[in-house]
């Protein structure tokens, strides 16, 4: 069911709204995390761009040590140790610990909420709009 279908029910107690917000925001911070996430992954590639060129740039200056380690030492290494790099990283928050609190969260909505998603930002709503229809 879509929000509007739901937009008039206030049949939750207040504690279960509590409840329902605490983890619609939690899963909302989860997704702001995602986000810096999918930005640590783009920005590391960003750096490892600049010192793949850096490498080129060194050895054709005539520093092969340097250039060789950058080749061999920092290159193909992951970020959070020698095999996992920043995708891998990515993957994981998304395929596990977002995936599996994505589905806690509509499971709780299930059960409590009938589906209903922003229960508590619809109830301010009504109320909002209560104020204003009776210019309180």
């Amino acid at each position: 069911m879509s929000g509007g279908e739901h937009s008039d029910r206030a049949d939750l107690s207040a504690g279960e709204r509590e409840a329902l917000h605490s983890v619609e925001l939690g899963l909302e911070w989860l997704h702001r995390a995602h986000g810096d996430l999918v930005e640590f992954h783009h920005k590391t590639g960003h750096a490892m761009d600049h010192l793949a060129e850096a490498e080129e740039k060194l050895r054709a200056c005539g520093h092969a040590d340097v250039a060789d380690a950058l080749r061999d030492q920092y290159l193909p290494r992951g970020v959070i140790d020698e095999d996992r790099w920043s995708y891998d990283v990515l993957e994981s928050y998304q395929d596990g610990f977002l995936s599996e609190l994505m589905a806690f969260e509509q499971r709780v909505r299930g059960e409590i909420a009938d589906g209903r998603r922003h229960v508590t930002e619809r109830q301010q709503e009504r109320e909002w709009k209560r104020r204003a229809r009776d210019g309180e």
